[in-house]
C-alpha cells in the first residue's frame, strides 16, 4: 500500500480511482464497511482504492482545547487500512485554509483536481466543506456536476447502539473494553515507547514496562486489567495498570505492563497493549503486602482469561 502525506503527493498522470473519505479513528467495524465496500468497487472497474484521513483531527482546529481522545495512531490507521487491501492511504493535514473551503471547493481540489474520483464511498452522517455545511445530498449533487458517483452506507448499530467513534471512547473512557473491542472488531490498543518508571514493580517482584502513550490517546479508565503486550511479531500476556498508584501516593497517570514469563529488557522499544478484560478498579492499598497479594492475584486472573480465550485476536473469535 502507498502512503501520501497531502496532495501534492500524488504521482504526475494519477487516474481515476475509487475513494472513501473521513478520519477513520481506529477504523472500527464501520470504518471498515466504507473501506471494503470501497476497494470491491475499485476491484470491479480495476482501479486503485484510495482512503482519505485527516491530520489533526479536525476538531483540534476547529475547536481547540477539545480535541476528541485519539484511538489510534496515524501509522495504526495505516497498518488497519493496509489490512482491508486499499492501494493508498493518503492523509491530508487539516489546516485553517482547508476548514474554511466551502463544500463545492472542497469536492473539486479533493476528489475532482487532484484524485480523479470516479466513485466515493462514505458513511451517511458524512459532512464537508466550511462549518460541515456539506452532506450526502449535497455530494451526490456535486458528483453528477463532475463526474463521479456516490455511495453512501448507513452506520452500522446493534441493539440500538450505532458503533461510532465516540461511542467507542466513552466505553473506553469507561472501562469497558470489552464493548470498545466489539464496536472495533478487536482489542483496543495503546501504542507507546517503553521509558523508565519509578521501578517500584520491580522492588514488589512484579517489573512493568511503563508505556509513554502519545497525547490524546484514548487510555482506559483507571484500574487493572487483563491483556496482550505486542512487540514486533510477539504477542506476551500482560497484566496493565492504568492510574496514579495511590498506594503510593502518585500523581501522573501512567500505563504500566508486566509481561507474565519474561524477563526481558524492553527499554526505548515501541510497544502495542491490547486491552482484553477490566479485573478491578484503582484501589488504595494499606501496606505493600496486601498489594503484592492482590497483584499475584491479578497475575493469576489474567492468565486464565487469556488462556481461556485461546489466543483469540479479537472479542468475537473467542472459542465458545
Amino acid at each position: 500500500m502507498q502512503r501520501w502525506r497531502g496532495l501534492e503527493a500524488v504521482p504526475p498522470g494519477w487516474g481515476r480511482c475509487v475513494v472513501t473519505i473521513g478520519v477513520f479513528d481506529g477504523v472500527h467495524r464501520g470504518h471498515r464497511e466504507l473501506i471494503d465496500r470501497a476497494v470491491r468497487r475499485a476491484r470491479e472497474r480495476d482501479l486503485p482504492a484510495v482512503v482519505v484521513t485527516f491530520d489533526p483531527h479536525p476538531a483540534e482546529l476547529i475547536r481547540p482545547g477539545t480535541h476528541p481522545a485519539r484511538l489510534s495512531t496515524l501509522d495504526r490507521r495505516a497498518e488497519l487500512v493496509a489490512e482491508r487491501g486499499a492501494d493508498v492511504f493518503c492523509v491530508i493535514p487539516f489546516t485553517e485554509q482547508l476548514s474554511r473551503t466551502e463544500p463545492a471547493g472542497f469536492v473539486h481540489e479533493i476528489l475532482v483536481d487532484r484524485l480523479h474520483t470516479a466513485v466515493v464511498v462514505v458513511g451517511s452522517n458524512f459532512t464537508f466543506g466550511y462549518r460541515a455545511a456539506g452532506d450526502v445530498p449535497a455530494l451526490e449533487e456535486l458528483g453528477r456536476r463532475f463526474g463521479f458517483s456516490c455511495e453512501a452506507l448507513d452506520l452500522i448499530s446493534e441493539n440500538d447502539v450505532t458503533f461510532s467513534s465516540t461511542y467507542i471512547r466513552s466505553c473506553i473512557d469507561a472501562g469497558a473494553v470489552r464493548d470498545a473491542a466489539h464496536a472495533l472488531g478487536r482489542w483496543h490498543r495503546v501504542d507507546g515507547v517503553i521509558v523508565h518508571g519509578h521501578k517500584r514493580g520491580r522492588d514488589l517482584g512484579f517489573p512493568t514496562a511503563n508505556v509513554a502513550c502519545p497525547p490524546h490517546t484514548a487510555i482506559p479508565a483507571d484500574g487493572v486489567y487483563a491483556g496482550w503486550f505486542r512487540i514486533g511479531d510477539r504477542r506476551l500476556m500482560t497484566a496493565i495498570s492504568v492510574g496514579t498508584n495511590p498506594t503510593f501516593s502518585g500523581r501522573v497517570r501512567t500505563v504500566e505492563a508486566y509481561v507474565l514469563d519474561v524477563d526481558e529488557n524492553f527499554y526505548g522499544h515501541e510497544v502495542g497493549v491490547e486491552f482484553v478484560e477490566r479485573l478491578r478498579g484503582q484501589e488504595h492499598f494499606d501496606g505493600v503486602e496486601p498489594l503484592i497479594a492482590q497483584m499475584g492475584k491479578d497475575v493469576a486472573d489474567t492468565r486464565t482469561i487469556l488462556t481461556a480465550s485461546g489466543g483469540a485476536l479479537g472479542p468475537d473469535d473467542e472459542p465458545a
